[in-house]
C-alpha cells in the first residue's frame, strides 16, 4: 500500500508531521479529516524514497526540482487555453488539470501541471498554486485567475488570458521580423568597421606619420580608436560585457526598473506606442471583468496590474482610490492623462452614466489595438531607413577621416 508523509494544521493552529498509509491520495486525504487535520503538504513517498533515497519526477510527490528547465511561454499559452476549453465544457477543474498533466510533451510543464494538480487537491485555490510558482505564472495572470474563481466565471477569464498571450506574441514576432533585416545589416557594419580599424587605418597611419603637420581632429579621433581596437581590443569587448552585466542588474533592480520605464515613456516614438498598448490591456481587462459580474474596485485592482508599467499602475492606483471614495470612474481617471486621452475618458464618462460601460471598455480596447497595430507598423517602417542613415554615418564618418589629409597632402609637404 502506497505511503504519504504529510504537513498539516492542527485544530490548535500547529503544524503536525507524519507518515499515513493509504489506498491512494484521496483514502490519505480522508484519513486526515477523520484525525481533524488540514493538509498543507501532502506527498506520495516512492519505493525508492522508503528505502532511503529519494526517486526523483515521481508523480505522486509534489516537490520537485524546477531548476533545470522553465516551463516556455507557447506551453504556459497552450496550458491557458486548454484549461478554460475544459471548465467552460463542465469538466471539474482537477480533472481538467490531471488532462493538462497527461497531455503535457515538456518535462518541466508536465511536472508543473502535476504540482498545481496536487496543490489544488490539497485544498488550495487555483490563485494562490499559482501564485507559489511566480516564474511561471506572472502577478496579473494570478490576479485574474483569483477574480475568476471569485465571480465563478474561470473559464472566461483564461480565455482572455490567453488571447492577451497569443496578441503580445504576435506584438512581439512583429517587431522581431521587422527588426531582422536592420540587425543583418548592424552586425555587418560591425564586421566592416573592425576590419576598416584593424586594417585600413593603420595603411594611411604610416602615410600620415611621414607627413609634418597637424591632421583633422577627426582624423586623429578615428586613428587613436583604430589603436585603441588593435591594441587592446580584447580588453575593450570584456569591459563592454561587463558593464553590459551592470546595466542590466541595474535595470533589473526597483530603481533601476523604474528609472528604465520612466525612460521609455518619454521616448517619443516608443513611449506612446507604450502608453497605447498598457490602456488597450486596461481597458479590455477590466471590461471583461465587470462584464462578468466583478465589482468594479476590485476589477479596477486586477486590471491596473496588467498594464505592466509601474509608473503607470501607481497613476492608475491613486485613481482607483478616488473611486473607493465615491467618485466617478472617468473623473478618477483624467489625472493619468499619459494614459487616457480627452475623448476616451469622454467615453467612459458617458457609458458609465448610461449603465454600459462593460461594453464601451471593451469596445475601446479594439479601436485603441487597432490603431496600435497600424502605430506599430508605422514605427517599425521608419526603424529601417534609420538604422541603414545610421550605418552610413558611422563608415562616412571614418572615410572622411582619412580623406581629409589626403586631400590637404600638398600644404603638409610644403
Amino acid at each position: 500500500m502506497p505511503t504519504f508523509s504529510y504537513k498539516a494544521l492542527k485544530s490548535d493552529g500547529k503544524i503536525a508531521e507524519g507518515v499515513l498509509e493509504a489506498a491512494g491520495r484521496p483514502d490519505a486525504l480522508r484519513q486526515m479529516e477523520t484525525l481533524g487535520l488540514r493538509p498543507v503538504n501532502l506527498s506520495e513517498k516512492s519505493s525508492a524514497a522508503r528505502k532511503g533515497s529519494a526517486a526523483p519526477g515521481s508523480l505522486g510527490n509534489i516537490t520537485f526540482d524546477f531548476a533545470s528547465k522553465k516551463v516556455s511561454a507557447k506551453e504556459l499559452e497552450n496550458f491557458t487555453r486548454l484549461l478554460s476549453s475544459l471548465l467552460a465544457a463542465g469538466v471539474p477543474l482537477s480533472r481538467a488539470l490531471v488532462i493538462l498533466h497527461k497531455e503535457a510533451t515538456a518535462p518541466a510543464a508536465k511536472t508543473k501541471w502535476k504540482e498545481i494538480h496536487d496543490l489544488v487537491v490539497d485544498g488550495m485555490s487555483l490563485a494562490n498554486a499559482m501564485a507559489k510558482s511566480p516564474e511561471t505564472f506572472p502577478r496579473v495572470y494570478v490576479a485574474m485567475v483569483e477574480a475568476g474563481e471569485a465571480g465563478g466565471f474561470l473559464d472566461v477569464v483564461l480565455a482572455q488570458i490567453a488571447d492577451f498571450q497569443t496578441r503580445e506574441k504576435e506584438l512581439k514576432s512583429k517587431v522581431l521580423t521587422a527588426m531582422i533585416y536592420p540587425l543583418i545589416l548592424l552586425f555587418l557594419a560591425l564586421v566592416v568597421l573592425t576590419v576598416l580599424l584593424v586594417f585600413f587605418i593603420p595603411k594611411f597611419q604610416k602615410v600620415f606619420a611621414s607627413v609634418h603637420g597637424s591632421l583633422p581632429l577627426i582624423t586623429q579621433l578615428v586613428i587613436g580608436l583604430s589603436t585603441l581596437v588593435r591594441s587592446y581590443g580584447f580588453f575593450v569587448v570584456l569591459g563592454i560585457v561587463a558593464i553590459g552585466f551592470l546595466v542590466r542588474a541595474w535595470f533589473v533592480s526597483e530603481k533601476g526598473k523604474r528609472m528604465w520605464e520612466g525612460l521609455v515613456l518619454k521616448s517619443p516614438l516608443v513611449g506612446p506606442l507604450n502608453a497605447q498598448f498598457a490602456m488597450a490591456r486596461f481597458c479590455r481587462m477590466l471590461g471583461t471583468l465587470l462584464g462578468a459580474g466583478v465589482p468594479l474596485v476590485q476589477g479596477l485592482n486586477v486590471a491596473r496590474k496588467s498594464i505592466g508599467n509601474q509608473i503607470l499602475v501607481d497613476a492608475v492606483g491613486q485613481s482607483i482610490e478616488r473611486v473607493q471614495q465615491g467618485g466617478r470612474l472617468g473623473q478618477s481617471l483624467g489625472d493619468c492623462k499619459i494614459l487616457f486621452s480627452g475623448s476616451v475618458l469622454e467615453m467612459i464618462s458617458v457609458a458609465e452614466e448610461s449603465g454600459k460601460l462593460d461594453v464601451e471598455l471593451v469596445r475601446v480596447a479594439g479601436v485603441t489595438e487597432f490603431d496600435l497595430d497600424r502605430n506599430l507598423k508605422t514605427a517599425v517602417a521608419f526603424a529601417e531607413p534609420l538604422m541603414l542613415f545610421l550605418i552610413a554615418g558611422f563608415i562616412g564618418i571614418i572615410f572622411i577621416s582619412m580623406l581629409l589629409p589626403i586631400f590637404s597632402l600638398q600644404d603638409y609637404i610644403k
